[in-house]
């Protein structure tokens, strides 16, 4: 603790750049933003304390910059007018890109999917703009829906692009089903905060 109390401000230095370091390694832009931030205050106080004010004065600049993209990230999460659901062919050239590409970024989290659509198979794209944010497979039976594939790619995994898909898009009642269910061996599952229900170790969500 004597250590400690006499190299405090060294370790609050080395700390902050440490942080800032380690958020530039993030590939999800939410958290990049929010650990740049915290290294950017907490760099802040240390270069205050030192009296070195060019520096000081540049994280104030990019803790700002920071506070302002965090406002506008957490306001695109749930708007309509950012995110956008596509019906794209199985055999789409792209959409088999997108699978080929995260392979093994979609089995950690799905490790029952194989990345190989078959027949029988509704697929969508979930896009911002011209940059693919997400993919869906749903397997459907009359009017109820299986999902067996629900992935977002690292960049876009603090949002949540699914709930246009199963709450704001209509393109799945367009498709006429009614019901839709999720595969129990999905990691990391997020439904129950869009709207689905828990039925054992399924979610379900009633159209």
């Amino acid at each position: 603790m004597d250590w400690l109390g006499d190299h405090w401000l060294d370790v609050l230095g080395w700390g902050g750049s440490a942080l800032l370091v380690l958020s530039l390694l993030q590939t999800r832009v939410l958290r990049f933003r929010a650990l740049n931030l915290v290294a950017c205050l907490i760099l802040v106080g240390f270069n205050a304390f030192v009296g070195v004010w060019p520096m000081v004065g540049m994280n104030v600049v990019l803790a700002a910059i920071n506070v302002w993209f965090l406002v506008r990230l957490s306001r695109e999460r749930h708007d309509d007018e950012v995110f956008e659901v596509v019906r794209v062919r199985l055999d789409d050239a792209y959409f088999r890109h997108v699978l080929r590409t995260h392979e093994q970024d979609i089995r950690a989290f799905q490790p029952d999917f194989g990345t190989r659509p078959d027949e029988g198979q509704l697929a969508f794209v979930v896009v911002k703009g011209d940059e693919t944010v997400g993919v869906v497979l749903l397997r459907a039976d009359r009017d109820v829906a299986r999902v067996e594939l629900d992935y977002v790619t690292p960049r876009y995994r603090d949002f949540s692009p699914g709930e246009f898909v199963w709450r704001r898009s209509g393109v799945l009642r367009d498709l006429g089903l009614r019901r839709v269910t999720t595969s129990p061996r999905m990691r990391g599952a997020y439904y129950e905060h869009v709207g689905f229900r828990r039925d054992g170790e399924e979610f379900v969500l009633d159209l």
